[in-house]
């Protein structure tokens, strides 16, 4: 016979007795009676809390319990961290309430807590510390337990597997954070105010050759997988032709590279795209949000966490702006400018001086003979005036930093460097390896300033370019950037910090090159041509002129691209994008030779842009490496809540996990055994 239970509720709906879970009265089963009453005992002790539903919310404070500094056997003070971020001292008197004294002592340190507080009495009120805000215990009670283990000391420095540690009692991660919301906030506002629209496009997107590595994700259709984007690129532009003329996202990217201090598998980035507009007005907007925070970070508002100077959110005033000398500088230059006086389409303004190439090496043939077997050479030539180091200081540094150099800078088949040192004493002050007529050579590469002892002298050869120079940098540029860093660390150069004044240096770079040469294990755009397009095939040409040279070496042509550095970092990069369906197509199938497979996975954007599309421009700002830089920390895992490792690991979930061959199977996988 069945047995019929009745379901709870006002209806009288039963339910066969033998249809329950098996597993849930086994589950039930298997708890003691001793083991409920423990549950329950906990909950009551560590059951939640909400102020709104509290009785007495306005005498009521929640947080963290602080470390705790007694007087006396009836007198013990803690600070408390409220949720606001708020740090106020508890005051806990046992000669008025024992009881509740006695809680306060138990209670460990760092626990979550409840405190009721009550009016103090004037001899309490008479030892109020000055300058900060003192409540005085009523009653306390513990929110959750912690481990007994734990111990944090101002030094205390939690590993990456501890992250939820690192994130609450690393200040320095928590001002960045919360640094890395305001700053997007403001941007936001800033957008909005230029009329732009926000909107989501998809994150599972399709394969297509845009220069990076993709992550795939396979389907339950057999044989199909998504790309996750490595940029909205291709939406965006869509939505130009949809009629969206201001458009912006905060995107999540995805690239499957190697990861660097300044590299994520997974970023954020601010992603904007303006319809009917060129290169003057992306920037002129770009500079307008990025001010419009500027111009509020006062040199009160950094603090120096752990040897780091980050703006706190809570010192910014949001509607004053600074009267100090700005922090902040921008500067446009075009490529080659960047390259020829830095050496570096990064260039770190912050640096003193410039890079100088010799006008006419005929005079010092044989010093250049000494540093180069090149027969037609570029000469270059950078100064550094040190602070205070004597010639024989200066010596010991070079010779050092000479035998650190990695090989790529000191096994240059085109010439090593040659360091040459400023000695009064010495014949020709120290540099008679270039000859008499050294005076006029340093006059160049000073630019007229005056060397002082210790101060140095760089040179170095290159090959001199046939055509238009392409790379990233040049071989003295990174030299030049080792050196300076290498100096800043030992004390003889300066760098300011962050809040100074030249300590924020953002720089426009203009007029790429269009296309480089392909690089081993890069992907590039899959074409036949052994060339790749230098930021992705979408950009346009930067004239008629660059145009023709596609014809014929496209090597040559400049593009309408841009990026913003900060401080020696790319920050932001964009273009003027081919709005022309037929010089894209040009573009992929002749210059990049691209396979008609390849081109036909953009037949979405040639249906676009066939389709009224408008002239058009973007840009993406990489926010955070901004972040980063204008928190004073190199990486920007400092400055995600949960980074990846440079393994591309999340240590704290321990990810990418395992898979099997039965988590594949419906995909149509199987895992390659090894042999």
């Amino acid at each position: 016979m069945l047995r019929l239970k009745p379901l709870s509720g006002r209806a009288s709906a039963f339910v066969c007795h033998r249809c329950l879970p098996r597993s849930t009265s086994r589950m039930t089963s298997s708890v003691t009676a001793a083991k409920q009453a423990e549950l329950l005992k906990t909950w009551n002790k560590y059951r939640g809390v909400d102020l709104r539903t509290e009785n007495e919310a306005s005498s009521s404070c929640v947080g963290f319990l602080g470390k705790k500094r007694t007087l006396s056997k009836h007198l013990s003070f803690a600070d408390l961290t409220t949720p606001s971020g708020e740090i106020i001292q508890v005051c806990s008197n046992g000669e008025i309430d024992k009881d509740a004294h006695a809680d306060f002592r138990q209670i460990p340190a760092f626990s979550p807590v409840i405190i009721n507080v009550r009016t103090p009495s004037a001899d309490e009120q008479g030892r109020a510390s000055p300058g900060k805000t003192t409540v005085y215990l009523d009653n306390i009670r513990a929110l959750n337990g912690v481990p007994k283990e734990l111990i944090v000391t101002p030094e205390t420095v939690f590993p990456q597997t501890k992250r939820h540690l690192q994130i609450r009692f690393h200040p320095e991660i928590q001002a960045r954070l919360e640094f890395r919301s305001w700053l997007k906030n403001v941007l936001h506002q800033g957008l909005m105010e230029k009329g732009f629209t926000d909107i989501e496009t998809p994150t599972l997107f399709k394969s297509t050759p845009e220069g990076a590595r993709e992550f795939l994700v396979p389907t339950r259709q057999r044989g199909t997988a998504y790309a996750l984007t490595q940029s909205p690129q291709q939406y965006k532009q869509v939505l130009m032709a949809s009629g969206i003329s201001r458009y912006m996202q905060w995107a999540r990217c995805y690239r499957d590279e190697d990861s660097r201090a300044d590299r994520q598998p997974e970023f954020s980035q601010l992603d904007m795209e303006w319809a009917f507009a060129g290169a003057a007005t992306v920037r002129q907007d770009i500079n307008d949000i990025i001010l419009k925070a500027l111009m509020v970070l006062n040199p009160a508002c950094y603090q120096d966490i752990r040897g780091e100077s980050i703006p706190i959110v809570r010192d910014i005033s949001a509607t004053k702006q600074s009267d100090a000398t700005a922090a902040h500088n921008f500067t446009t230059l075009t490529f080659a400018e960047a390259i020829a006086s830095y050496g570096s389409d990064k260039p770190d303004l912050r640096i003193p001086g410039r890079i100088h190439a010799m006008k006419d090496i005929e005079p010092y043939r044989t010093f250049v003979g000494m540093i180069t077997h090149l027969e037609n050479p570029t000469v270059e030539a950078f100064a550094f005036r040190l602070n205070d180091a004597s010639p024989e200081e200066s010596r010991q540094f070079v010779m050092k930093f000479m035998d650190n150099l990695p090989p790529e800078l000191g096994e240059n088949p085109e010439g090593k460097p040659q360091v040459l040192i400023f000695d009064s004493r010495k014949p020709l002050c120290g540099f008679s390896s270039i000859g008499f007529e050294y005076e006029p050579l340093l006059e160049q590469v000073t630019e007229g300033q005056e060397l002082n002892d210790g101060d140095l002298v760089i040179f170095q050869a290159r090959d001199t370019p046939r055509g238009q120079y392409c790379s990233g940098s040049t071989k003295i540029g990174d030299l030049r950037i080792a050196l300076w860093k290498a100096l800043v660390e030992q004390g003889y150069m300066s760098k300011p910090r962050n809040g100074e004044p030249g300590s924020l240096q953002f720089a426009w770079v203009t007029e790429f090159p269009m296309f480089k040469p392909t690089e081993e294990n890069e992907p590039g755009q899959e074409g036949a041509a052994g060339i790749a397009a230098s930021h992705h095939p979408f950009t346009a040409p930067l004239s008629e002129n660059d145009l023709e040279l596609l014809f014929t070496n496209p090597l040559d042509a400049k593009s309408a691209a841009y990026d913003l550095v900060l401080n020696g970092v790319e920050i932001g990069g964009g273009s003027v994008r081919n709005h022309i369906a037929d010089v894209q197509d040009f573009i992929m199938r002749d210059v990049l030779q691209m396979t008609d497979k390849r081109i036909a996975d953009f037949a979405h954007l040639f249906e676009v842009l066939r389709a009224g599309c408008p002239p058009h421009a973007g840009f993406a700002l990489g926010f955070d490496r901004m972040v980063a830089l204008m928190t004073d920390t190199s990486t920007v895992r400092d400055v995600i809540a949960f980074p990846k490792t440079m393994k591309g690991e999340d240590a704290f979930v321990k990810s990418p996990s395992k898979i099997t061959d039965e988590q594949l199977a419906p995909y149509g996988l199987q895992l390659r055994r090894s042999k």
